[in-house]
C-alpha cells in the first residue's frame, strides 16, 4: 500500500513538471503568397473545407484546442502537427515541383476517398471537420481537376 502512494506521489509530481516544458506553437497570422488558396484561386465552398478539415495540421497556422497547454497532450499535438507539414504544408505549395504538387493532390484524393484524412483521432475533437459524402464529392473533384490541369 505505501508503495503504491509513493508511486502516485512520483506521478503526481512527474505531471506537475512537465507542465513547465511548453512547446513551440505553430501559429502565423499571415497568408503567404505561397498558399494553396492564393496560387489555386479555391473556391470559397472548398476554402472552408481544406481550413476546417485539413490546415490545423497541414499548415503554418494551427487552431489549437484547450487541452493543447496541457502536458502530454501538448507534446503529441506537437509531433503530430510537425509530422503533418512534412508531408504536406498548403503554406507552401508553390514552392512544390510540379512532379511533387502532382504526387500531393494523388495522395489527398485517395486520402480522403477512402476516410483516412481528416484523421479519426482528428474529428472526435473537431466535429465540424468530418467530411460527408457530398462534401468528400466536391473536393475530390476539385482537387482532380487541379491535378488534370497541372
Amino acid at each position: 500500500m505505501k508503495f503504491l502512494k509513493i508511486i502516485a506521489w512520483v506521478a503526481l509530481i512527474a505531471l506537475i513538471v512537465i507542465q513547465f516544458f511548453p512547446v513551440d506553437e505553430n501559429e502565423s497570422y499571415t497568408t503567404l503568397e505561397t498558399d494553396f488558396m492564393m496560387v489555386n484561386k479555391v473556391p470559397l465552398d472548398i476554402e472552408n473545407q481544406l481550413k476546417v478539415s485539413c490546415y490545423d495540421c497541414h499548415s503554418n497556422n494551427t487552431t489549437y484546442p484547450w487541452y493543447s497547454k496541457i502536458q502530454p497532450a501538448a507534446w503529441f499535438l506537437e509531433n503530430h502537427i510537425k509530422k503533418g507539414k512534412a508531408e504536406l504544408n498548403f503554406n507552401e505549395w508553390s514552392n512544390y515541383s510540379d512532379r511533387r504538387k502532382r504526387s500531393k493532390l494523388r495522395s489527398i484524393i485517395k486520402q480522403v476517398e477512402s476516410g483516412e484524412m481528416p484523421m479519426n483521432s482528428y474529428i472526435i475533437v473537431h466535429q465540424n471537420a468530418k467530411l460527408d459524402t457530398m462534401a468528400k464529392s466536391k473536393l475530390v473533384k476539385y482537387i482532380q481537376r487541379l491535378k488534370d490541369d497541372l
